[in-house]
């Protein structure tokens, strides 16, 4: 495995990243909730990337995977920050944000916040807002009360040995930064890419997101029985043709 640069942001926050140069617009890979760079998404369409002559980018949230920070001590307004800061430095002209679950909450942030940099958009079982309308309308009576009490509560995970650890300031801080409840006008193509068996991001999802997103070319994928993962041949072969089709 090849060791990751790094970059550090305004806040201080030490960034792992792996950057190819190529052609643009380049591609910016952003991952999920307690994932990393490394996972099979993020590399394989790094070789895509490089077999086309593109440029491409992906790095960790502070406080995932090889960058600095405590996973626990995070939020979505931090891993934002986080992305526009490797956006900002690492990339050049207009790009392709692929946003993998929570990744593609983060791509509608920064395609609001930053629209000129950005060349189209392509989520991946996109979870906007799932930390208010998954999480926190999910809990029982008694999490909301230890998380009120503590600031804190474990949810098991189906993808690591280790709970979630669900803080307060990650419930509070995500209502900041909700992009659901608003339209959102976007001037770049758009595709979403969604599994019909993500046991994780429901189909719903989806479907809302489609509702709020107004663009000209916007398209919706359902795949029968993908899972959240949509790291079969297939499912990867999917993500590559909505680059191709966006930028």
């Amino acid at each position: 495995m090849t060791e990751p640069q790094m970059l550090t942001t305004p806040e201080g926050r030490r960034l792992a990243y792996h950057r190819t140069e190529g052609a643009g617009p380049g591609i910016v890979f952003l991952g999920g909730f307690m994932s990393d760079m490394e996972g099979t998404k993020a590399t394989h369409l790094e070789a895509w990337a490089k077999a086309q002559g593109r440029a491409f980018l992906r790095f960790d949230y502070s406080g995932h995977g090889q960058s600095s920070g405590r996973f626990d001590e995070g939020a979505i307004g931090d891993w934002a920050a986080d992305a526009r800061a490797a956006l900002g430095v690492l990339t050049e002209g207009p790009q392709v944000l692929v946003g993998s679950s929570m990744g593609g909450w983060i791509a509608l942030l920064l395609a609001r916040a930053l629209p000129e940099r950005v060349a189209g958009l392509v989520g991946i079982a996109a979870a906007p807002d799932f930390t208010e309308d998954s999480m926190w309308a999910g809990f029982s009576d008694a999490q909301r009360a230890e998380l009120t009490e503590t600031g804190r509560v474990e949810l098991p995970s189906a993808y690591a040995d280790s709970p979630y650890v669900i803080t307060r300031r990650l419930i509070e801080d995500g209502r900041r930064n909700l992009v659901l409840r608003d339209p959102l006008a976007f001037g770049f193509p758009v595709r979403l890419l969604q599994g019909t068996a993500d046991e994780d991001v429901e189909t719903r999802v989806a479907l809302r997101l489609l509702e709020r997103i107004e663009a000209e070319d916007l398209r919706l994928t359902l795949v029968k029985g993908a899972d959240h993962r949509f790291s079969t041949p297939e499912t990867l072969a999917l993500i590559e043709s909505a680059i191709l089709e966006i930028g």
